[in-house]
């Protein structure tokens, strides 16, 4: 039997954060809601769930429920989940790109793509939902949060499939710079292949003698003071791929904390020595209007820009004003925004 979808929240996104949708089980002896919420939630106390249920914060398909609630088997819940405590990211969110079916942005490093763990409000995705007004908006792929540069969002759900499957099937053409050491005994260009493992709860990937499931071309661009600018082609999609091959190639990126060591977690404000990789260019064929599409990034990598900056250590953050969005600005299909809005 086709399993039904979720009905719609009658909750709206609060900071760009969806609220949490529970599924009641379709079995169970819990005489209510109250007392199934205990149970399935156990890290959270009773008295926290009392006061949501008592504040009328726990919604229904017909409206906020009670402490005294029956349980209904297959019964939608949704609620606001207590968020994080969570440290700003004191850094721009450029938009470069928005029209009907896209939003692209640069960026910043630190800052995530999506709300996952202990990031849930300080992600880009929220922040474009909420400044743009875009409750619908979604990720057409994933960067790193360490990693600065392009990323893509989808404007309409109904658009999401299209712009997702040209990553799944790797039908964009991804660029990326670096900043590492500079090996004169390390001939480039060159292919590198590998087995790339990632582990679930295991922060470093890892490379293994199997056959290859991943493909990086590397580049030297330019070189100055034992260091040296590289240009990354990433062929495949794998977690860390970059990162991994080129410390497997003995050439570290800068600032990196986990490869070729996993370093000790860092204070959540410390926004200093980012990762020196940058996703500067994507590439591909509109899968909507059949046309050419290039987007490049305006950021640079410090270590390469301003060596004395990163020598310092912090890296300087950007004014923290925020421009807001405004009715005159919208833009058509297929033209660029070029004013860089700020959120």
């Amino acid at each position: 039997m086709r399993r039904k979808s979720k009905p719609p929240a009658p909750l709206p996104q609060r900071n760009g954060v969806d609220p949490v949708h529970l599924r009641l089980p379709a079995e169970g002896a819990w005489p209510t809601v109250r007392a199934h919420l205990v149970d399935r939630l156990p890290t959270v106390d009773p008295a926290r769930i009392d006061a949501l249920l008592a504040a009328r914060e726990i919604v229904g398909e017909s409206g906020p429920i009670g402490p005294d609630e029956p349980f209904r088997p297959g019964a939608h819940l949704w609620l606001y989940r207590d968020p994080p405590d969570e440290t700003p990211v004191p850094f721009r969110l450029d938009v470069l790109h928005h029209d009907e079916h896209l939003v692209v942005v640069d960026k910043p490093h630190f800052l995530a793509t999506t709300p996952r763990g202990r990031h849930v409000v300080e992600t880009a995705l929220s922040r474009l939902r909420h400044s743009l007004a875009l409750p619908a908006l979604s990720p057409a792929h994933r960067l790193d949060r360490l990693t600065a540069g392009l990323a893509m969002f989808v404007v309409r759900p109904e658009d999401r499939g299209a712009y997702q499957t040209l990553f799944r099937d790797r039908l964009v053409r991804k660029e990326y710079q670096a900043v590492a050491p500079y090996d004169p005994a390390l001939v480039l260009p060159r292919t590198v292949r590998s087995h790339i493992v990632k582990e679930r709860g295991v922060i470093a990937a890892r490379e293994t003698d199997a056959p290859p499931n991943s493909e990086s071309r590397i580049d030297l661009v330019e070189r100055r003071d034992g260091l040296a600018r590289y240009r990354l082609r990433p062929l495949s999609g794998r977690t860390h791929q970059l990162r991994l091959h080129m410390s497997s190639l003995g050439v570290p990126i800068l600032g990196d904390p986990v490869y070729p060591v996993v370093l000790p977690e860092t204070a959540p404000d410390d926004f200093r020595r980012p990762l020196q990789l940058l996703a500067s260019v994507v590439e591909f064929t509109d899968p909507l209007t059949g046309r050419p599409r290039r987007f490049e990034s305006r950021r640079t990598l410090t270590a390469w820009s301003d060596p004395e900056a990163w020598a310092a250590g912090p890296e300087p953050a950007d004014p923290p004003a925020r421009e807001q969005p405004s009715a005159d600005r919208t833009v058509q299909a297929d033209r660029t925004v070029r004013d860089r809005r700020m959120i």
